[in-house]
């Protein structure tokens, strides 16, 4: 995939990040990565540059991120820099996976984090 189609995705996804109720997308220095933040806990991170490294890491159930790796084998992989049970990381150089696939993906992961959110937390974003 070129680059220049590479950054529109990373683009796309940032942008669809912050349509969500809440939710923070920003350039974390010390981590280098684009970070999904939601009331301070993080729902996903990803590659800011387009290169062939470039992922998207993000939170789903287990027993879905296992049915993940299985079905693209050469796209997901367990989560980098994370627990490997929850979290995935998604090679944005393929499409194997659509960019509509990886958003709803995105979503999952922000309503994972926010299930746990108190409720205080949730009436903060609701308001």
């Amino acid at each position: 995939m070129e680059n220049s189609v590479m950054q529109q995705r990373i683009n796309g996804f940032k942008t669809f990040g912050e349509t969500l109720k809440g939710a923070k997308v920003y350039f974390r220095e010390d981590w280098e990565v684009l970070y999904f933040d939601l009331q301070g806990k993080m729902f996903g991170m990803m590659s800011d540059q387009a290169s062939e490294d470039a992922i998207i890491t993000l939170k789903n159930l287990p027993e879905k991120n296992e049915e993940l790796r299985e079905i693209y084998s050469g796209t997901v992989i367990p989560g980098y820099y994370t627990n490997k049970n929850h979290w995935n990381s998604i090679k944005l150089a393929s499409d194997e996976l659509s960019d509509d696939a990886i958003q709803q993906l995105i979503e999952t992961s922000y309503q994972l984090v926010y299930q746990k959110l108190t409720k205080k937390q949730k009436a903060e974003i609701e308001a």
